[in-house]
């Protein structure tokens, strides 16, 4: 098991991670540090948690969005990147990983 230190919105978290996925796990962090700092220029979220929670939701409506579509056509949204499978279930194994740090931090920012 891995250890890494990721950044979101200017604080340090210790991510512990299976070891070779810490590049992968580094790239997720910055996505969701890049939706947070959209949602927060938008003028979203009251307070930190609200702000957490409104990205959680984003990031979930997205998932969502590329589960129906995939739903829909029977392909798999991720297949015009000529991704294997195996790094498909990866991908979409570190999001929902992702996602629930993500709740679980704005459960713990929330009961502050």
């Amino acid at each position: 098991m891995a250890e890494l230190n990721i950044q979101i919105k200017g604080r340090n978290y210790a991510i512990a991670c299976d070891d070779g996925q810490e590049q992968r796990v580094r790239d997720l962090a910055s996505y969701v540090d890049e939706k947070l700092k959209a949602i927060s220029a938008a003028g979203a979220g009251t307070n930190e948690s609200h702000l957490l929670v409104l990205t959680a939701i984003v990031m979930a409506d997205e998932i969502f969005d590329l589960k129906d579509n995939a739903a829909n056509t029977n392909a798999s949204p991720l297949d015009g990147l000529k991704i294997s499978e195996s790094d498909e279930s990866d991908i979409v194994e570190a999001i929902d990983m992702m996602a629930k740090r993500i709740n679980s931090m704005a459960d713990n920012l929330q009961s502050v």
